[in-house]
């Protein structure tokens, strides 16, 4: 059996790699898609989590908390009593920035001096940052402005503010991550996916049905060279986002590759069942085009999943995408582990399975 698949594994490669267009197909097109949104692509925000950290109990910190409470533009969703809750509550993705006013704020104030406040912000999404500061920025202007005005003296409050995980706000540093789970999907897709309608177009399929190969057989077989080249384009992508743009890996690659691996496979899932519904090569390059394009707006790649309608919410939780980016981003700015992305691996792993075996059942209905 294992001279059987290997024999089909070669031969997959062969037709896959036998032309030179086929060759650059494969390697040129990722490249220039990764450079082209590594430079040009930007995000917008519309909603911002606040956590308001006050350790002051007067009237001023009280007022200048409220602002934030009654603003439009950010949703608070916590209050930590101590130094301690902050980390945890942003590292685990709660908040995007805690409001930390200082104490005796309210006394400073009285006594005509500034009131430190300290924003604390996850830079993982750097532009999502910028553009939340932005708010953070007006409000505490408007704040001064209404307070120096019924005070008569300098500006009330001093704004200090710092980036966890992305220090400099650069939105390559979320960006360009990212762009790896896009090609790696594209590349993995689009290999898979005409595989087996590339048979019937060439009249080939019918000389697999006279091996004694078994389907699943020729569905490992079909499966392989889609692994070794979404795996293989996702390092050399890996190897441009480190060496070329400069984003750090902060976390191991020994973490990052088996997520990968799974992602991986959900898309040769994906992309055989795509491949044993279609008929000819132009069916399979329209069905792996449906695919992608839904994949990537669900994944939160290009719009945040919470500014979607909540029957759209529901619908990511299908897509493997959505998954690994962000296993992908949290590899690289903050070097999480395994450990943080259970909730992220299992679903992944379900996809995968279960689009393998419907994969396998339509390949073994298509056959007879």
């Amino acid at each position: 059996m294992a001279g059987r698949l290997l024999a089909l594994i070669i031969k997959e490669f062969l037709a896959l790699f036998r032309d030179k267009k086929s060759r650059l197909a494969v390697i040129v097109p990722p490249i220039l898609q990764l450079i082209i949104f590594g430079y040009a692509a930007t995000f917008d925000l519309e909603h911002a989590t606040l956590a308001i950290f006050n350790e002051d109990s007067g009237g001023f910190s009280r007022d200048l908390a409220a602002r934030f409470e009654r603003s439009s533009a950010f949703d608070v969703v916590g209050y930590p009593r101590s130094e301690a809750e902050i980390a945890p509550l942003i590292d685990s993705l709660g908040t995007l920035l805690v409001l930390r006013i200082g104490e005796q704020c309210s006394q400073q104030v009285a006594q005509g001096e500034s009131c430190p406040i300290q924003v604390l912000i996850d830079g993982r999404n750097s532009n999502t940052a910028m553009l939340a500061l932005n708010y953070v920025r007006s409000i505490v202007t408007d704040f001064n402005q209404e307070k120096a005005t019924l005070r008569g003296a300098g500006l009330p409050a001093r704004l200090t503010m710092r980036a966890w995980f992305n220090p400099n706000l650069e939105s390559r540093w979320f960006i360009v991550p990212g762009i790896i789970a896009l090609l790696a999907m594209i590349v993995t897709l689009v290999v898979t996916a005409l595989s087996v309608a590339r048979e019937r177009e060439a009249g080939t399929f019918d000389q697999l049905l006279v091996t004694p190969l078994h389907p699943w057989e020729i569905m490992i077989g079909k499966a392989m060279p889609g692994l070794i080249v979404g795996v293989g384009e996702a390092t050399l992508i890996i190897a441009v986002t480190v060496f070329w743009f400069k984003v750090p890996l902060v976390g191991k690659l020994s973490v990052l590759y088996p997520a990968l691996i799974i992602y991986v496979l959900s898309i040769i899932g994906v992309g055989l069942m795509i491949s044993s519904f279609s008929a000819t090569l132009q069916q399979a390059l329209l069905g792996s085009f449906l695919f992608i394009v839904p994949a990537v707006i669900l994944s939160g790649f290009s719009t945040p999943i919470a500014n979607m309608p909540e029957f759209m919410q529901a619908l990511t939780y299908l897509d493997p995408m959505r998954y690994f980016l962000t296993i992908v981003r949290r590899v690289f700015l903050e070097g999480a582990g395994l450990e943080y992305f259970i909730h992220d691996l299992w679903p992944m792993s379900i996809i995968a399975l279960v689009t393998l075996v419907l994969a396998t059942w339509l390949f073994r209905h298509r056959m007879y």
